[in-house]
């Protein structure tokens, strides 16, 4: 199966959006077990969360898409942008 990744940017003054639908947003990524290769917040220099990156293994691209439609964060409103790239591992390598 292919890896995927999902890059989003939060919506600018968003952190309490965040906070709120942390625990589901978890919750929808624990569910895809150990599919997951890494998940977690992209940070601001200043160490604030501005978004999500999650390398996920999936069957196919649009089992990637439906799962980043689904996500809290994105049912929200959360994102100002989201992208789905095919992603391949190469280091360290498998």
């Amino acid at each position: 199966m292919p890896y995927f990744a999902i890059h989003c940017i939060d919506k600018p003054d968003s952190a309490e959006l965040r906070l709120a639908n942390r625990p589901a947003h978890l919750a929808h990524i624990a569910a895809m077990g150990e599919a997951v290769l890494v998940a977690g917040p992209l940070l601001r220099p200043d160490g604030r969360a501005m978004g999500s990156l999650l390398i996920i293994d999936f069957d196919d691209r649009d089992a990637a898409i439906a799962f980043a439609t689904n996500d809290p964060y994105h049912q929200v409103g959360l994102f100002e942008s989201r992208s789905v790239t095919n992603w391949h591992k190469v280091i360290p390598a498998a």
